[in-house]
């Protein structure tokens, strides 16, 4: 398909998409939507959107696609839509970036006919992979899926500057997407990490030919982290992040929400919007297992660093895409699974290869093979489509993380609302005492208890 008609491929991936996630598309708006769009008149109108770029608001490209939608007048399925067409983008995004990486490996290492098929493989688990659910079925989740797309194409644009010496791809127009995916989510600030790894495992460049490609994008990196630091708003953020937890607490922490985002990769059904995960000031036997399981995989990567250059690819694009943006500074949440969406095109790109691989080990012919792995990516995206009917309305949401989070008292306070909103106060009164009593020194679980317990006496007098 690949070799003869390339369009296919691209058709294949784009219905594969759109097959998935066509379910998503009669989704609700759910928690932080009400907070970004619904309630939130900046995104509302251009002049108002117009109002808050210009006295420092931030994320404004991020804004500014809440505001096309919000004017659109196609309502909550026109964010859907949108949601649903960035992340189709950047699965052919990621097919490009794939064939690029793999026929840039010897062919000791990886065939034509294997280089190509694990391109595709690795495209098809990006886009149906239930773990990508949230940065595409959930509203809010456009942050991620947003930076990522316009991260990838800046990396794209960058790598075809490169190959066709057509210095507007590398010098220009690589460096405006790098800005607009900044202007998506702060954390592409590190997208030059991103092009240096892509060019020591993929390409295996000397240094000082690195400097010369690179010198825009890393003096932009400067300047960037320059404005963002500049603005009030985020050091206003910053200092609320170091009330959280500290850094060393923050740190051990993440050991816990990485070995979370990880294993989400081999438990598609049990995914979580609001996951309880350990907050943690010293280490214990699992963190210390966490710990040993990447110092050994980063050691593997390393001696295997010529003859399989993916896995130390992979080992990286990971640490640029989740390490800055969770480990680096605290936030409410340890992690969230919508971190993964771009750390996944490093794991998916090595799991392709690997997959293509290993076939040539199992005594079965090519049919068989294939058919294995149709229902492998068939199956995931039926995990896919079952996680897009948690997002149909706010109870069915907050039922799925209740059952996932039992200990969480947020959880519970966020399903009594959907219950209360619904008309179901028995059950919005009962949500809300498991969220006292899991947490009694939480004061909106508290106020909305002793709220939902006056009005039912009063119905019931």
């Amino acid at each position: 398909m690949d070799r003869n008609r390339p369009v296919l491929v691209y058709l294949l991936l784009t219905a594969s998409v759109f097959v998935v996630y066509l379910n998503a598309l009669s989704g609700t708006f759910q928690f932080d939507d009400y907070n970004m769009i619904v309630a939130n008149a900046s995104v509302h109108t251009w002049g108002a959107w117009l109002e808050k770029t210009m006295r420092g608001g931030i994320r404004p490209l991020l804004n500014l696609t809440y505001t096309m939608n919000w004017v659109s007048g196609s309502g909550v399925f026109g964010f859907h839509l949108l949601n649903v067409f960035i992340h189709a983008t950047a699965t052919l995004l990621v097919y490009a970036l794939c064939r690029r990486f793999t026929s840039s490996c010897r062919q000791e290492l990886l065939a034509p006919d294997h280089a190509r098929a694990a391109s595709l493989l690795a495209a098809l688990l990006f886009a149906v992979h239930p773990l990508q659910t949230e940065a595409v079925t959930y509203i809010t989740g456009r942050s991620s899926s947003l930076m990522a797309m316009l991260f990838l194409a800046s990396l794209l644009a960058y790598l075809h500057g490169v190959e066709t010496k057509a210095r507007q791809w590398q010098f220009v127009i690589s460096p405006l997407l790098f800005i607009a995916a900044v202007a998506a989510k702060e954390v592409a600030v590190f997208l030059p990490f991103a092009l240096l790894f892509w060019e020591l495992c993929a390409n295996r460049t000397a240094w000082k030919t690195l400097l010369l490609r690179q010198a825009v994008h890393w003096v932009l990196m400067l300047i960037l982290v320059a404005v963002i630091l500049s603005q009030p708003r985020y050091a206003t953020l910053f200092m609320y992040s170091l009330e959280i937890r500290s850094f060393h607490d923050n740190l051990f922490s993440q050991l816990n929400g990485f070995s979370y985002l990880v294993s989400r990769l081999f438990m598609p059904g049990s995914l979580n919007i609001d996951p309880d995960i350990r907050v943690a000031s010293e280490m214990d036997l699992r963190m210390y297992l966490t710990l040993i399981v990447c110092a050994a995989a980063v050691f593997a990567a390393f001696l295997k660093r010529h003859s399989r250059p993916w896995l130390m690819f992979a080992l990286l694009w990971f640490a640029v895409a989740v390490f800055p943006g969770s480990a680096l500074i605290p936030r409410a949440d340890v992690v969230n699974e919508r971190h993964m969406y771009l750390a996944n095109f490093g794991i998916f790109l090595c799991a392709g290869i690997e997959t293509v691989r290993l076939g040539d080990f199992v005594p079965l012919g090519n049919i068989h093979k294939q058919a294995i792995l149709a229902v492998i990516i068939c199956s995931l995206g039926v995990f896919t489509v079952m996680r897009n009917f948690d997002y149909k309305n706010e109870i069915a949401l907050w039922e799925s993380s209740a059952r996932l989070s039992p200990g969480k008292s947020r959880v519970f306070n966020n399903l009594g609302c959907a219950y209360e909103l619904a008309g179901l106060k028995p059950q919005a009164t009962a949500a809300y005492s498991r969220s006292a009593a899991l947490n009694s020194d939480n004061p909106v679980a508290l106020k909305n208890l002793a709220r939902s317990r006056s009005k039912i006496l009063v119905n019931h007098q």
